[in-house]
């Protein structure tokens, strides 16, 4: 892990950040008060379940939301505030100062042009250089991220390359002007699990050359393992864990992360271990009722979840936060003590849908 969560100058700085949307159902609050401080060369992995509100948060840094989302709260690049900022002011700033990776990059990739008019005109929309000179920077870039014959790569079509191939492409255009923040939202999701490797090596390839810090959206905790400096887990449009890696990966104080570390394969365990799930589905954001939105899927929640959500506060150590009532109890916890298939059977016809309330046992780290 390196220093630069401690050491660095402050490039990325978000506060307090809310986003909702008006719908026929009423307001969906896809986003509620997320805060952190990204530092430079920094990676901040963010991880939750689908609708979690992680790629809504990137979006509003980038200012790709409609014009129907309501936003509020503070988005500041190396001290310019970003929310309110005009279009014409995102534009100078997207693609040179902040760039971003989508998780399908042929939504980034036009069809009818070669991968290498793609990789210069980023060049060209951001400096003053020759078309010739843009394209050997192209092939540059390309060979840098892993593309495989890249002088002549450079001449292809996106529908003539693998995913894995678009997504290094994709890479190679967000590293092109050497942006400050570069924000990879679900990266590797539809990748096999070598080209998944492959294109983890492209980004930190990518950070390296640039310098630059990153926000690594995942879904999948097992992703950011080896990448992060810190973990930021969101659940239900709200940050409910936050630290360094190792103290969200063997000291979590939150059951819903416990839950993400219990579904992630581990080399390590015996082939009789099972996965586990967290039973249910994240709840609607529209009109969320009072009370810690986990309750109706945490395994040991009380009637004081039901009422009360639970803010988030220091735990362990300063960097290491935690939003639950019993954070404190679950010291030394692991996931096979509290999601097991058996205790989710009977709480399941206990109360259908809704876990029964429950005390955590269980000593050491996580398995």
């Amino acid at each position: 892990m390196s220093t630069a969560a401690t050491t660095g100058e402050e490039v990325l700085v978000v506060e307090d950040l809310t986003v909702s949307f008006p719908t026929d159902d009423g307001l969906v609050q896809a986003v509620r008060g997320v805060s952190y401080r990204l530092r430079e060369r920094e990676i901040l992995g963010i991880v939750g379940e689908s609708g979690s509100g992680k790629s809504v948060t990137s979006m509003a840094i980038m200012g790709l939301l409609p014009r129907s989302a309501r936003i509020t709260g503070s988005i500041r690049f190396r001290g310019q505030e970003l929310v309110g900022l005009r279009e014409s002011g995102l534009n100078k700033l997207r693609g040179s100062k902040i760039a971003m990776i989508f998780q399908d990059p042929m939504t980034s990739l036009n069809p009818v042009h070669t991968v290498g008019y793609q990789v210069a005109e980023a060049i060209l929309a951001h400096n003053d250089v020759s078309k010739a000179q843009a394209r050997r920077r192209a092939v540059e870039l390309l060979d840098t991220v892993g593309v495989p014959n890249a002088g002549q790569r450079v001449d292809s079509y996106p529908y003539e390359l693998s995913g894995g191939v678009r997504q290094r492409v994709v890479i190679a255009i967000a590293m092109a002007n050497k942006p400050d923040v570069i924000i990879a939202d679900e990266p590797t999701t539809a990748l096999d699990v070598t080209v998944q490797a492959q294109v983890l090596d492209a980004l930190r390839t990518a950070q390296q050359e640039t310098g630059a810090a990153m926000v690594l959206i995942t879904h999948d905790l097992g992703v950011v393992a080896g990448q992060a400096d810190r973990v930021l887990v969101m659940y239900a449009g709200k940050p409910v864990e936050i630290g360094d890696v190792e103290d969200i990966y063997y000291r979590p104080r939150m059951p819903y992360t416990l839950g993400l570390l219990g579904s992630v394969p581990r080399l390590d365990a015996s082939r009789s271990q099972r996965l586990l799930p967290i039973l249910g589905s994240p709840p609607s954001l529209v009109n969320l009722p009072a009370g810690c939105p986990f309750t109706p899927r945490c395994p040991i929640a009380q009637d004081r979840c039901e009422r009360e959500e639970p803010p988030l506060v220091t735990v362990t150590s300063h960097p290491h936060r935690a939003a639950c009532h019993f954070s404190q109890d679950l010291a030394g916890v692991r996931p096979h003590d509290l999601f097991t298939s058996t205790s989710a059977d009977a709480r399941t016809e206990d109360h259908p849908g809704r876990p029964s309330a429950g005390e955590p046992t269980g000593e050491g780290d996580l398995p």
